[in-house]
């Protein structure tokens, strides 16, 4: 900090280096957190679906058929994607209104796509019925690859549920705004949300496309 300057300007400067610090939280000890985290997450799916892809191949267990759903599924996944990122546009314009919804419609995709998600596995499971009684090792892998992805998702709501509610209580008058939209530390917790957001879209269409890929090549 530079010497010459008085009692004002030195707060002043302490106050935008805060700031800064949390606009652009390079090492936040929270966002390594959150990095390490989708690090372990990625490994493990990975590190799933090739063995899944490797014991097909060794034991020829037939492909599973991708239903439809799973498509509507990615759809609905992106636009929650969509959404989540109107909310950060809208946060850092200061647009209640907009912040407020772009939330909410976030939350109904996001219960819209694991309700989705429990109607496409269920009628996975039918149309392979036949595979499952002859083979437990591919039910197995669908349930830990279905079951961690749906874990995952549903552990990313109760966030968006508590952004909301914070939102709506305090977005009350005029200087609870103010107070809201200035909190450095809820704009930090808003972009890391935003990136497990996304990390979460990226992660569907990756299995997508790996099971379909395996489908194809029977």
């Amino acid at each position: 900090m530079p010497d010459n300057i008085n009692d004002k300007e030195k707060y002043e400067y302490e106050e935008v280096v805060v700031y800064e610090e949390y606009d652009e939280p390079l090492f936040h000890p929270t966002k390594i957190l959150l990095y390490l985290i989708l690090a372990g997450l990625v490994m493990v799916f990975i590190g799933v679906s090739f063995s899944y892809a490797y014991t097909r191949a060794e034991q020829g267990i037939p492909p599973i058929e991708i239903p439809f759903l799973f498509v509507l599924n990615t759809v609905v996944l992106i636009l929650s994607s969509l959404t989540i990122h109107q909310a950060n546009t809208a946060y850092q314009m200061d647009d209640t209104v907009k912040y407020q919804k772009s939330l909410l419609y976030t939350i109904v995709l996001t219960i819209a796509f694991m309700l989705l998600q429990i109607l496409a596995f269920w009628q996975l499971v039918q149309a392979n019925d036949a595979l499952f009684s002859a083979s437990d090792t591919a039910r197995s892998y669908l349930q830990v690859v279905s079951g961690l992805h749906f874990t995952h998702v549903f552990a990313g709501l109760p966030f968006l549920l508590l952004f909301y509610r914070t939102a709506k209580k305090r977005m009350v008058e005029p200087v609870s705004v103010l107070v809201y939209f200035s909190d450095p530390e809820k704009r930090i917790k808003l972009k890391l949300l935003t990136i497990y957001w996304h990390f979460l879209d990226v992660l569907w269409v990756y299995l997508v496309l790996f099971f379909w890929i395996n489908w194809l090549i029977q």
